[in-house]
């Protein structure tokens, strides 16, 4: 085989692998202004007292909204850019660090303890249900999730401490920025169903058409 021949077959098949023609769906995600932007969360009864000064999770943040597109071609997905390394999920001021987790189907999520203290990581949830049991700082857990949906995560020794895993069905997702600001991947031309999911706040979708070549601009209001 030539050496023209062999530099022309990575070519050919990054071209295969790359869509002809794609556009961009960008907007800006908007939540209402929330009352109390503090709360000391108990959704059952725990068993130990808190650590002295522990952080008090801020509800209603724009960053922890997810926007994210229901399904597209396995063709498609597979040439949508991967997280770049492994989730995580810390147990640090007596808080899940970071609350919301955006991870694709099949990925797996590290639970650290960053604490001087026990922790625990548990869910019910009908997607995943788990008890990775008691650990100490410095300890870590980690797990895979291969089924989409929400997944609701506490810690049976603190009834305050309260996350979430939301395990998407394909890499077509992101999240905003501070200031509001997302873009979602690169898709080829086509008419897809954009979702948005928010732990405080009701999802919403949209039925959207994405161009070959251009900007589709669609602002979500929680």
């Amino acid at each position: 085989m030539s050496t023209r021949s062999t530099l022309a077959i990575p070519l050919l098949l990054a071209t295969l692998a790359t869509p002809v023609s794609a556009g961009v769906v960008r907007g800006i995600v908007h939540v209402p202004a929330m009352v109390s932007p503090e709360t000391n969360f108990n959704p059952y009864a725990g068993h130990a007292t808190s650590m002295p000064g522990h952080m008090h999770v801020k509800r209603g943040l724009v960053t922890d909204a997810v926007l994210s597109i229901a399904s597209v071609p396995a063709a498609v997905d597979s040439t949508l850019p991967a997280p770049a390394g492994r989730a995580q999920q810390a147990q640090r001021d007596q808080s899940f660090v970071p609350r919301v987790v955006a991870i694709p189907l099949h990925a797996s999520v590290d639970f650290p303890n960053e604490d001087p203290i026990y922790h625990n990581v548990f869910s019910v949830s009908p997607v995943k249900r788990f008890d990775l049991g008691k650990y100490p700082r410095g300890q870590s857990r980690t797990l895979r999730f291969d089924r989409a949906g929400v997944v609701n995560v506490y810690c049976d020794i603190h009834s305050d401490m309260a996350g979430f895993i939301v395990v998407l069905p394909n890499r077509a997702f992101t999240r905003p920025g501070e200031d509001g600001a997302y873009r979602l991947p690169e898709l080829p031309a086509g008419h897809y169903v954009l979702r948005w999911w928010h732990p405080d706040f009701p999802p919403g979708e949209r039925e959207i058409d994405v161009p070959a070549d251009g900007t589709t601009v669609v602002d979500v209001t929680f």
